[in-house]
């Protein structure tokens, strides 16, 4: 999928999270806090590819993309499976409480929306031609539905005009639906 994709997809389940786990005044700062988090988790998964959107915001990101490109050895490795959202859990456990202030933003609300930026990355790319990875080191490549030429192909007319729309009319749905919820969390 294409980040913008990855990116609308993330949102989308962040708020479905959020409507089936409501939370209480959370305060603009930890939302904020929270939408980034999530943007850059639903994109973070494809750190091991040296044309990620992330690179392009980060001082020497071409080069440090390249250089990771080479560490992976290719897109779709161990970012995308079980064992690399283990670790990359536990990476942001450890960074994310030692950037933001806990007094002022609730640094657990922005791990877990990370996280599900991060997950639904996975989930998404489930449904592309390539599959992912999920039991990496083993290379079995799983997608859904499980038949390959079944599957959507990456960036694609289905992708543009079928898969991010709905994603889209979706976002709007919820929002409409639960406009209260907004009201609750800020």
């Amino acid at each position: 999928m294409t980040y913008k994709t990855h990116n609308v997809f993330g949102l989308a389940e962040l708020l479905t999270v959020l409507i089936n786990y409501p939370q209480n005044s959370l305060g603009v700062a930890t939302v904020l806090a929270g939408l980034i988090a999530n943007a850059i988790g639903s994109i973070l998964p494809d750190i091991d590819q040296a044309s990620n959107k992330l690179w392009s915001l980060v001082p020497g990101g071409n080069w440090t993309g390249n250089w990771l490109r080479k560490i992976f050895i290719s897109h779709r490795s161990v970012s995308h499976s079980i064992l690399g959202t283990y670790i990359a859990y536990k990476i942001i456990y450890w960074v994310i409480p030692n950037l933001f202030n806990n007094n002022f933003i609730n640094v657990n609300v922005v791990i877990f929306s990370l996280m599900i930026g991060y997950v639904s990355h996975i989930l998404i790319d489930g449904i592309t031609e390539e599959g992912v990875p999920l039991l990496w080191p083993i290379p079995w490549k799983l997608g859904f539905p499980p038949f390959k030429s079944w599957r959507i192909k990456t960036g694609h007319w289905f992708e543009k005009w079928v898969v991010f729309p709905l994603i889209v009319l979706y976002i709007g749905w919820i929002i409409y639906g639960d406009w209260g919820l907004l009201w609750r969390i800020l």
